[in-house]
Formats: C-alpha cells, sequence, structure tokens
C-alpha cells in the first residue's frame, strides 16, 4: 500500500475523534495477501467510503476521504442544513441524536478504559437543545470558488481557501442567519473586497456574531483590514432594523491587520451602543465581551456544571464548604463562582488576561468577594500562590495539562479533583499519570455541549486515599 493509491472499503469502526477505521485487503504481484488498517477521517461507521492514501509510515496507514459510496444504516435523516456535506462543520447531522451520544460514549469509554481497565463510566448527558445551542459564531468573508461571488459562512470541508455560506445553519439562532445574510447582501452591493489569505491583500476578513440564550441579547462584531475606508454606518442601521427575536445591545468594528489567520483585535471601534453582553448561568450573571472565553452552549453548560458539581458533592457533603479550592484554567470564572458561596476562598488561574478581567468583573457584579483571579500560564502561577489547596477544579485547554504542571498539581495531595476535559485523548494521558501518582479514577461520566459535532465533554471525579 503506498501513498497516492486509491482504495475502497467499509468503514468498521470510528475513533475519537472521528477516525473511521477500514480495513482493505492487497494482494502483491507475487500473490502474497496482506491485511492493512487505514484510519479515514470524517467517516461513519458502515459507510462504504472511497479514499486516497495520504500517510502510509510503519505499517500505519491515514487516508483522505473522497466520496461516500453508500450510507451507513445509522445514516437515518437527511442533513437539516442546507450546507451540510458542504460545510466542515457538523459531521453528524445525518445520524438521530440518540446515535449520536451513543457513538461519542462508545469512543470515550473505549480510549479511557484503555488506561483505567474499572473504569466507572456513568454514560452521557445530552445537550438541552440539539439545534439552535451555540451562542457565538466566527463566520469568514471569501468566495465559493476561486474568482467566485463573495461569500460568508464556514469553510468549506477539507479546504483552505473556499468559504460556504452557511445562513441557514441550524445549529445557531435563526437571527444568525438574518444578520449574515443582511451582512453579506450590504458588502455584495458595494462589491468590497475579502482578505486573501495567501497575498494578504483585501478589506472584510469575518463576522462575530454572539448571542445569549437566556437574555437574547446580540454582539455583533465585523472584523476587517484597514486596507480600504468603508462606510459602515448605513450597516448599523440596516442591522437596528431587521427584525430579530433578541435585542442587539453592541455592533463593533474591529480592525485586525495580522497576517495570520486569526480573529484578533489590533483596535476596536464601538459603531453602536456596548461593547459586550450578559447571559446568565445556573443564577449567576456574567458580562461577556467579544474575545471572552465563554462556553459556547449556555445551557449545555448548566448541565456540565450541574454534573461537575455533583461530582463534587459525591460523598452527600459540600466539598468545597470552609476550603480553599483551585480552579485552574478558570476562563471566565464560572466553576469559581458556583463553589464561592460555600467555600473559604477560590483561586482562579487563567492564561488569557481578558478572561480574568471579565471572571472579576463578573464576580464582582454577582456579589462574591472571596474569589481571587490570577493571570498567568498555570505552570508560572503556581509557585507563586502561597496558599494551598483543600480541592482542586481543572479545566484545561484541548492539549491538557503541561507534564510539569500536572506534577505541581498532584504534589498539592489534594484528596479529591474534579478535572473537566473537551478532549478525552488528552484526558486519558493525564488520567494515566494521576494513576501512577496513587489517584483513583472514582466518576466519569460525559456531556454532549455540541450536537451534531465530534466533540464532546467528559467529566472526572479522582479521588486519593
Amino acid at each position: 500500500m503506498k501513498k497516492g493509491q486509491i482504495w475502497e472499503g467499509i468503514v468498521k469502526e470510528v475513533d475519537f475523534p472521528n477516525k473511521g477505521i477500514v480495513e482493505v485487503t492487497e494482494t502483491l504481484e507475487n500473490g502474497e495477501v496482506r491485511e492493512h488498517r487505514v484510519i479515514v477521517k470524517n467517516a461513519i461507521k458502515g459507510q462504504t467510503v472511497r479514499f486516497g492514501i495520504n500517510k502510509a509510515r510503519k505499517g500505519k496507514y491515514e487516508g483522505r476521504l473522497l466520496e461516500v459510496l453508500k450510507p451507513s444504516e445509522l445514516e437515518t435523516r437527511t442533513g437539516a442544513c442546507a450546507g451540510f456535506g458542504q460545510c466542515g462543520g457538523c459531521s453528524y447531522q445525518a445520524l438521530s441524536y440518540e446515535e449520536q451520544l451513543n457513538m461519542k460514549a462508545l469512543q470515550v469509554e473505549k480510549l479511557l478504559r484503555a488506561v483505567c481497565p474499572d473504569l466507572p463510566f456513568e454514560g452521557i448527558v445530552g445537550s438541552p437543545n440539539e439545534w439552535e445551542y451555540r451562542n457565538k459564531m466566527e463566520f469568514t468573508f471569501g468566495d465559493e470558488y476561486k474568482d467566485g461571488p463573495l461569500a460568508l459562512g464556514m469553510h468549506k470541508k477539507g479546504s483552505f481557501h473556499d468559504i460556504v455560506t452557511t445562513k441557514d445553519c441550524k445549529i445557531v439562532h435563526k437571527d444568525y442567519g438574518i444578520i449574515l445574510d443582511t451582512v453579506l447582501q450590504y458588502f455584495t452591493e458595494r462589491n468590497i473586497s475579502f482578505h486573501h489569505r495567501m497575498t494578504h491583500e483585501g478589506y472584510l476578513r469575518h463576522l462575530l456574531v454572539r448571542r445569549a440564550v437566556k437574555t437574547g441579547e446580540l454582539l455583533i462584531s465585523v472584523v476587517t483590514t484597514t486596507q480600504e475606508m468603508v462606510p459602515l454606518q448605513p450597516l448599523v442601521e440596516t442591522l437596528l432594523s431587521l427584525p430579530l427575536e433578541g435585542k442587539i445591545v453592541g455592533i463593533l468594528h474591529v480592525k485586525n491587520d495580522s497576517l495570520a489567520d486569526v480573529v484578533q483585535s489590533d483596535e476596536t471601534e464601538v459603531l453602536y451602543g456596548q461593547d459586550y453582553f450578559y447571559e446568565e448561568l445556573l443564577g449567576l450573571k456574567f458580562k461577556i465581551s467579544t474575545f471572552s472565553f465563554f462556553q459556547t452552549n449556555s445551557l449545555g453548560a448548566e448541565v456540565l456544571y450541574t454534573t461537575a458539581r455533583e461530582f463534587m458533592n459525591s460523598d452527600g457533603t459540600d466539598a468545597a464548604k470552609g476550603k480553599v479550592v483551585f480552579d485552574l484554567y478558570s476562563g471566565t470564572g464560572t466553576i469559581a463562582q458556583m463553589m464561592a458561596p460555600a467555600a473559604k476562598k477560590v483561586i482562579g488561574v487563567e492564561i488569557i488576561e481578558e478572561a480574568v478581567v471579565a471572571a472579576r468583573e463578573n464576580a464582582k457584579l454577582n456579589g462574591l468577594d472571596n474569589c481571587e483571579f490570577i493571570a498567568g500560564d498555570v505552570l508560572k502561577m503556581l509557585d507563586t500562590i502561597e496558599e494551598r489547596p483543600d480541592f482542586l477544579v481543572l479545566d484545561p485547554p484541548r492539549d491538557g495539562i503541561h507534564p510539569k504542571a500536572l506534577k505541581k498539581i498532584i504534589d498539592y495531595g489534594v484528596d479529591q479533583i474534579v478535572y473537566i476535559s473537551c478532549k478525552p485523548t488528552s484526558l486519558a494521558r493525564d488520567l494515566e499519570t494521576f494513576q501512577e501518582c496513587g489517584y483513583e479514577v472514582k466518576r466519569v461520566k460525559c456531556v454532549d455541549m455540541f450536537p451534531q459535532t465530534v466533540h464532546v465533554e467528559t467529566v472526572v471525579l479522582l479521588s486519593h486515599e
């Protein structure tokens, strides 16, 4: 089996994250028969697929999905979104939600059981909303094909350049589609250029829309370069006149001349209203800006944090009561504030300074005076904190915990740790280290925050006797 060859086969199983396993038989010229196991991403169990080998090394093979020749029996519904199949976002739309949950649970259980054979796995909890659950969307300007008309939406599956206009995206509220269509029409009529990722020329880069589920407040940000001078006030007036269910509280012009294809701000101008909105979770109020980290599924976040709180109180007592709690990788401080009413003190550490500023504001907003939030890398900041924790909550980024930081965390020797993970492969690696250092995995449960996609959150309770 060589790189560049085209093969066909049936997807036997799918490992996290969306790694289809295809078994094929190769007959060599001398008659020798060889069995190969090929990883084909973005495939679904039971599909007959056509794929090209793009990696072949030391008996390990990866293939790029070229075509689904026959759908899986699990694909019982057509994609709800017109962009399904082209947009690279929602891989699982054709599966029933029950099957999506089942698939994710099996993938995580298999992955974690490899490092913890006696895994106390408690299954998966679904998102309260299967559709219209996201509170944030980053749309990209571009064209659907080279030199084609202006497009605004998501990257086409498998393409760095092409953009699929996704004005009927079903994982966001319909207000998003109305706003997207309006913005696209405004710039199309004026023949405004988009920023080309290779030449670094052009004006339009991204459209960011954030909408609170509980309050209905909307924050709209148009991200451009400074290469042109385009009047935006008529767009503001048009947006404010739209028949939306939510309420626009801010419209921003974010200027970004970075050569990298990243969504960031060199300078932000408030065109209307304010540069933040409010969302509510579990009775707490949160002030969120354009680039603030906040769980993208508000109602799902309530399930996630309720599950984490349940794990914390597994022995029937409030684990945080009267204790010093460290919330590491704390984001905007949601977990810290959830634990603060019972705790003696909660200390949150987060590397993104803007998130720390927001966490401090939110704690004040919620009348919590026993929360301290520190901006910096967990690895470095742990050496600067005089207090020692009685309880730890970990919610690291996708790559998990840095090995040196993990050692410092384990050296605290706390009796219990709640670990919230958005990437099971990183979680598996870290759990192996925890177990080697005397921690026992007591409870594991998945929470689906991202219906229609391959992603899933996992909550783990670790105990040290």
